[in-house]
Parts: C-alpha cells; sequence; structure tokens
C-alpha cells in the first residue's frame, strides 16, 4: 500500500488513466454509451474507495473490467433478442494511444475483431483484452477477473485460439487499405459498376445493423455483382442528397453518412483483405450513433433519395 492519497490527487490518476479505461471497458462491451457510463462507475466506485491502492493503474483497470464483465453479462441478453445483425457502435478514434503496442490496439478495435470477442464467453474476452491487446501482467489480470493465475492462463489459451481461427489469413497493411479505400469510394461515387467490381472480393457481402428502428441499405447482399449493382443504383443519389465522408471506422477505411444539415445518418467500413474488400458493414441504428453528433431522420432521407432515383 501506498500513503493516503487526497481527492484531488485521485481525480487527477483516473484523468490520466480515462482512455486506458475508455478502451478496455469498450473492447469488452463493444458499446460506446456503455463503455462510457462503466468508465464514469469506476470513477464513483474509485472515489469513494477507502483502498488506497499501491498502482492506481492496475487497481482501476481491475475495477473497469469487473464492472464491464457485469455490464456485458447483461447485454448478451438484449442482443440474443436484436433485430437483425448485431454490429460494436462505430468508434471514430480510440482515445488511448501507446507507441509499443499501436499494432495490436488496432487490429483489437476492429469491427471484425470485436465480432470475433462476441464468441468468446465474458471472461475470455476480458483475460484476452487485458492480457493480449494491453499486455497486463497475469498477476494483474488473475486480480481484475477474479480468478487464479492458472485458470487466467488456460482463459488466455481458449481465447487467442477462437481468435486466431477466426481471423483472415492475409490482412492487408494501412498504405493498401487506404490505397484501395480510395478508389472504392471513388467508384462508389460515379456508381461504377465494373469498377466497383474489380475492388471487391467474389463472395464479398453487405451487412447492415439497424436494429429494426431505421431502413437499412440491406440486411445482407452477397456477391460482388450483387453488392456493385445496389451500391452503383444507390450512392450517386445519396451523395447528391447528403454526404458521404470519409472517415477512419474502428480503426478501419470507412466513412459517415451525413444528411443535407450534417447530422449522422449511419456509418460504413470496409474489410480488406487479398487486395479485395471481404466486407461491408453499416450501421444505421439511430441508437449506436448518438455519440458521434446529432442523429438523422434517415427515413427522410431515403425517401428524398428514392424520389430523386425515380425522376
Amino acid at each position: 500500500m501506498s500513503v493516503s492519497t487526497s481527492a484531488p490527487e485521485r481525480a487527477e490518476e483516473f484523468q490520466e488513466l480515462r482512455p486506458l479505461l475508455f478502451s478496455i471497458a469498450y473492447r469488452i462491451l463493444g458499446s460506446v454509451a456503455e463503455a462510457e457510463d462503466t468508465v464514469q462507475d469506476t470513477w464513483l466506485r474509485y472515489a469513494t474507495s477507502p483502498t488506497v491502492p499501491a498502482s492506481a493503474k492496475a487497481f482501476l483497470s481491475a475495477l473497469v473490467t469487473r464492472a464491464s464483465i457485469d455490464v456485458l453479462r447483461s447485454a448478451r441478453v438484449r442482443r440474443e433478442t436484436y433485430a437483425g445483425p448485431w454490429f460494436p457502435e462505430p468508434l471514430l478514434s480510440d482515445p488511448y494511444e501507446d507507441p509499443e503496442r499501436s499494432a495490436e490496439l488496432a487490429d483489437s478495435v476492429s469491427m471484425a475483431a470485436l465480432l470475433l470477442l462476441e464468441r468468446l464467453s465474458p471472461l475470455e474476452r476480458a483475460v484476452f483484452v487485458l492480457r493480449e491487446v494491453f499486455a497486463f501482467g497475469f498477476p494483474e489480470v488473475a486480480d481484475a477477473v477474479g480468478r487464479s493465475e492458472a485458470a487466467c492462463r488456460q482463459l488466455a489459451v481458449r481465447a487467442r485460439r477462437h481468435m486466431d481461427l477466426g481471423r483472415p489469413r492475409f490482412e492487408a497493411d494501412q498504405h493498401e487499405r487506404e490505397e484501395l479505400a480510395a478508389r472504392f469510394f471513388g467508384a462508389l461515387r460515379d456508381g461504377d459498376v465494373e469498377g466497383l467490381l474489380t475492388l471487391l472480393a467474389a463472395d464479398v457481402q453487405l451487412v447492415g445493423d439497424s436494429g429494426g428502428k431505421a431502413p437499412a441499405l440491406a440486411r445482407s447482399v452477397v456477391g460482388a455483382g450483387n453488392v456493385a449493382r445496389l451500391l452503383a443504383a444507390v450512392f450517386p443519389t445519396f451523395a447528391r442528397t447528403a454526404q458521404v465522408e470519409r472517415h477512419e471506422v474502428n480503426g478501419q477505411p470507412g466513412a459517415v453518412l451525413r444528411d443535407r444539415d450534417g447530422n449522422v445518418a449511419g456509418t460504413l467500413v470496409l474489410d480488406v483483405a487479398e487486395g479485395r474488400v471481404q466486407m461491408i458493414r453499416s450501421v444505421v441504428n439511430p441508437d449506436k450513433l448518438g455519440h458521434l453528433g446529432p442523429r438523422a431522420d434517415l427515413w427522410a432521407v431515403v425517401r428524398e433519395v428514392k424520389e430523386k432515383m425515380r425522376r
């Protein structure tokens, strides 16, 4: 134990560690709103705790992890009854940076990685995030999840196995992803079916998460021809009616879709591997977009797009 810390000192420690705490919670939960609430709950517990930890980082990371596990267990029940495909809430920038682990951090926040994490049990997910992403020692991991070090090592092995089985064999580097994404969004803007076909994998999927609360571009469309024709038919008109703002989403190339007033209508994110776009994910559920800014009435946007397409 260290000497007692004052309330201002605790507040300063917490603010310094807040980016890390959010990044841990988001990877466990896949929700910006739930991660922010969990971090706030962690602060309240820390501010009123009689414990004076030797390491504020270890203590707060354990608190946020335990709280995240509890939230995840209840959230999983809701996700089982979710209308249509469920995707994590889009994250435009990760507040935590560590140059020594930049590759692990970028990979672990992608939509594909977060969906793989969904396959793990809450304990496996927490152990994987703490150990593999943030490089916590097993004693710290064990304290955070309330299991022995031996049990945590087994959980880590199982989690790594599941994650490795689900990852693409050949992943693109950042330069390749950005170059391909620039060509993709150029073809999208122009409605260039042939151009899109040269960029899409033969078995590409276009999948939308609307939660039943917004008109999805598509729940699921499979195949380069089908996806290219749908995108080429819709997006040139959409771009004249609204805005397609290029932006990195969850560390991957993507875009934020906005209405004519700049309100957020949704996001797109691309999975790129082997020189092709393998997956296009859209999130248009308004409940998942509030942290990005004022939300658009996507029904009104779609009506306007359809009217323009009929002319």
